[in-house]
This record gives C-alpha cells, sequence and structure tokens, in this order.
C-alpha cells in the first residue's frame, strides 16, 4: 500500500477527503473504480458530524456520500480500508451502517440501493483476480429486498494490463497501491489527493 497511509488508512483519508472541497476527488475515484458515469455527488452528514460519539467498532469508513449517474438513478457510497481482522464481519457492519444512515434524513428523500467499497492491502480471496463483488440476496416471506452490494479490492493482486495506456481505474489503484511515481501519475484528482496527503502529514497533530 501507499506508505502515505499506512499509520491508519481510514483516518488519514477521511481527514484528508470528508469535506465539500474534495467531492470532486470523491468522485473521479468512485466513478472510476465502480465503473459508472456520476452527475452528482453529495458528502452525507453522519460520519463527520457522528466521528466523535461513535464507539471505536463503528467508528470506520473514509467517506458516505450519495450519488446520482447520469441514467439518474440515486446510490449511497461507502469506502473503507479494512485490515487483516475480522474482514467479513468488518463488510457487512460497515455496509449496514451507511445503508441505515439514510434514517439520519428522515423523509426528506428517499432510500437508495448501497454500495460499500472496500479496499485490501493483502489476498484474502482464492481467486486470481484483485476485484469482487459481493451480492447478498435478501428475503422476507415471499417479498424479495434489496440486494446487498460489497465491492472488494484486494490491491496485492492487482496487474496493470496495458501499461502504455493506462485507465483512470488503472492509475487510481497503482496511487492506492504505492506502485506509481507521484511524477507519472496524469489524473489532475490523484495528483491533488498525494499534495493534501502531504500537506497533511506536514501540519499533523496528535488529537
Amino acid at each position: 500500500m501507499n506508505r502515505k497511509f499506512i499509520s491508519n488508512s481510514n483516518y488519514v483519508f477521511r481527514k484528508v477527503l470528508n469535506n465539500k472541497q474534495c467531492v470532486d476527488i470523491l468522485k473521479d475515484f468512485i466513478g472510476a473504480i465502480l465503473n459508472i458515469e456520476i452527475e452528482e455527488i453529495q458528502l452525507n452528514r453522519y460520519l463527520s458530524e457522528n466521528e466523535k460519539y461513535l464507539p471505536k467498532e463503528e467508528n470506520f469508513g473514509i467517506a458516505d456520500v450519495r450519488i446520482r449517474t447520469k441514467e439518474n438513478e440515486e446510490i449511497n457510497v461507502g469506502i473503507q480500508f479494512i485490515d487483516g481482522i475480522y474482514i467479513q464481519t468488518k463488510m457487512i457492519m460497515y455496509y449496514a451502517q451507511i445503508h441505515l444512515n439514510q434514517l439520519e434524513y428522515d423523509n426528506k428523500r428517499e432510500f437508495a440501493r448501497t454500495i460499500t467499497i472496500n479496499l485490501l492491502d493483502y489476498k484474502y480471496f482464492s481467486t486470481k483476480g484483485y476485484e469482487q463483488m459481493i451480492k447478498i440476496k435478501t428475503n422476507e416471506g415471499d417479498i424479495q429486498l434489496e440486494e446487498v452490494e460489497m465491492y472488494v479490492l484486494e490491491l496485492p493482486k492487482y496487474i496493470c494490463k496495458n501499461p502504455n495506456n493506462k485507465t483512470r481505474k488503472d492509475e487510481w489503484i497503482e496511487y492506492l497501491k504505492g506502485s506509481i511515481a507521484t511524477e507519472k501519475i496524469k489524473n489532475k484528482n490523484i495528483k491533488k489527493l498525494d499534495e493534501l496527503v502531504e500537506k497533511y502529514w506536514l501540519e499533523e497533530k496528535m488529537e
């Protein structure tokens, strides 16, 4: 993993990205990773407003956003790094947190489906592929409820298939993995994030 995040990946990313000035970075990252076109994105308030009050086991994740796609579908998206302990439990708990955070908005907007992006700095699944979309269908009697959708990206398994023609997704994964030099990054949003991270570490104070 990129050593700039090694102290506490979720904490560093959250401090840097969880503000309105960085929604363009989140928009670019989510669009590239999930391969969707985002028309609009906004930060959900739950994480930023409740961070100081959440117990440690619920205080994880980088950002909680609501996006609207080009097809006019609204989706809740959460992003988190996961360490090597209780992986499945953390994925499920995080999904539940992001999905149920919608209750904070009362009836001001409709419930939308939720997708979480789970970043792993180690190999977990037995498959050779570096990405997995885990979907769990739930039922209540004869009524099928919405699917649980958890996207998992195992950084060590990633290998760029076309080094001479990298996609946005390639650059994002290589940056997170720490396998691309900063001066070779073309994506302006990744460059902006890198500058913000450098600034964070220069100004970082113990809390």
